[in-house]
């Protein structure tokens, strides 16, 4: 009877031990989907463990393609320039930008002067005149390294501006001099010169009255070149790498020329499984490259998702319209809250937009400028380049210098690209005869409505595209609901 007994009680335990690992197995595969993983007494099959890495390495790399997004969009800065003999150190530009020039959200509002530097030769001097000049240096990863001229330290009354390698350990000037620290050796310093009076030439001029040169100058120094690059085509994008394995290529670049930058080192540690090391070559087998391949693709889509059709309440300017802030974060330049960083804010900027300061963002009047994104009409639909809209701008604008709207291609975020080869209206120049009254009417479409031809941007049929509205040196009614622009509303043609 005993024995008959312990017979009953083993099976009963078989039993459970049968169920308990069939309930391991039901319990995976109804926390997912049917081709969820599957696991054995505990173990994984081989199908399985496939899975599991191939999900783990696709969701580490579209996490990761999000975040190093700002530095392979630094790259393009750095190879686009490269690429019409911008060399850092030795040749710069000067250029009054047109649709040519395709860079994420360039405008023609003022005259830009692109400086590559490289420190790996040594720490190097911005010396900026007195003047209305606004000069920004960030690192390969755009992350701000210093403000200069009118927003920097020397508020637009001449300073020269010492900019130190990564991990400088050399002596530097105790004084007469505003010191920055960079945290790569590859970094641009981005001019602007204001038009005073609408004077470009005068601008362009300014801008080579910059001088760069190292602190401690060797015996074979030569003075850099400027280059006029007006009508000289360009592309500082990365469009033609976002979507394809080149876009962690060119990513391997920069990891493998730059210093490692201690504040990315988790992040580093997602591209080191990723196959992506400093002091080894990037080799991805077939599964890898394809893994890759597939990340850029679906980060890319949900970045745009992101730029485009945003869900944070906070990106609403004023209720009632559709504008939205470009800059979610105002704080700084580096997307910090009081608690952390806003990588949803950072991952929205950069898609769009290239470099970022703190005198970029601010929401206070007085100084530095504004920027506005419009994409929908007033009925809430995206614009359609087919169509023709008309956009009302009360006046005056509350900008103490200027103000202007552009229109960017929906597809390469740069300036709509079109035989009328402008893609801006300002108020220094196209509308400075125009405004006077209570408000403009501005035009957006395929062909402009007659007598319109002047204060009308040609759209492409079939495309999407966007606006920027800027302000420069805001004043108290574009923060306080007594000033704020139209919707764009759709007119028959």
């Amino acid at each position: 009877m005993k024995g008959l007994i312990y017979i009953c009680f083993l099976v009963l335990v078989l039993a459970g031990c049968k169920k308990d690992a069939e309930g391991i197995k039901e319990s995976a595969v109804s926390n997912g989907s049917a081709s969820d993983y599957e696991f054995v007494g505990g173990y994984p099959t081989e199908a399985a463990i496939k899975k599991a890495y191939d999900d783990a390495d696709l969701t580490r790399a579209i996490q990761a393609y999000k975040f190093f997004y700002p530095t392979v969009s630094g790259e393009g800065l750095v190879k686009g320039n490269d690429s019409i003999r911008i060399i850092p150190n030795r040749s710069f530009g000067t250029l009054d930008t047109k649709p040519g020039q395709i860079g994420f959200t360039l405008n023609s509002d003022t005259p830009y002067g692109p400086i590559p530097i490289d420190l790996s030769k040594g720490p190097m001097i911005i010396d900026i005149p007195k003047g209305p000049l606004i000069v920004v240096a960030m690192d390969v990863n755009q992350r701000w390294v210093a403000d200069m001229g009118i927003p920097g330290p020397d508020a637009g009354n001449g300073g020269k501006h010492l900019l130190l390698p990564p991990g400088y350990k050399g002596a530097a000037p105790s004084s007469g001099y505003h010191v920055w620290k960079s945290s790569s050796n590859n970094l641009t310093v981005g001019i602007r010169s204001l038009p005073v009076g609408g004077n470009v030439k005068a601008a362009l001029e300014r801008i080579k009255t910059v001088r760069v040169y190292p602190l401690n100058k060797a015996a074979d120094w030569k003075e850099p070149a400027w280059l006029d690059l007006t009508d000289k085509p360009q592309n500082t994008t990365p469009v033609a790498w976002e979507n394809n394995i080149q876009y962690w290529e060119n990513l391997n670049d920069v990891i493998q020329r730059e210093p490692v930058y201690e504040g990315y080192r988790n992040y580093y540690g997602e591209l080191a499984v990723l196959g992506i090391k400093k002091g080894q070559p990037f080799k991805p087998d077939a599964r890898l490259k394809a893994i890759l391949e597939k990340a850029a693709k679906i980060a890319n889509a949900q970045m745009r998702v992101q730029s485009f059709a945003d869900r944070r309440p906070d990106r609403i300017v004023w209720k009632g319209r559709q504008w939205e802030w470009v800059a979610l974060r105002f704080e700084d330049g580096d997307f910090n809250t009081p608690d952390y960083v806003d990588l949803d804010g950072r991952e929205t900027w950069f898609y769009q937009a290239i470099g970022a300061s703190p005198s970029m963002f601010r929401r206070k009047e007085g100084s530095g400028s504004l920027y506005w994104l419009g994409l929908k009409d007033a009925e809430g639909k995206y614009v359609d380049g087919s169509k023709t809209y008309k956009l009302t701008v009360p006046t005056p604008v509350p900008a103490k210098l200027f103000w202007s709207i552009t229109i960017y291609d929906a597809l390469t975020r740069s300036q709509v690209a079109t035989d009328q080869n402008k893609a801006a209206l300002r108020s220094l120049f196209e509308l400075k005869d125009k405004i006077g009254g209570q408000s403009v009417d501005l035009y957006f479409g395929p062909k402009a409505p007659a007598g319109k031809e002047g204060q009308w941007i040609k759209t492409l049929p079939n495309r999407g595209w966007f606006a920027y509205i800027r302000i420069y040196g805001p004043e108290a009614g574009a923060f306080n609901g007594t000033w704020k622009p139209g919707d764009f509303e759709e007119v028959a043609q």
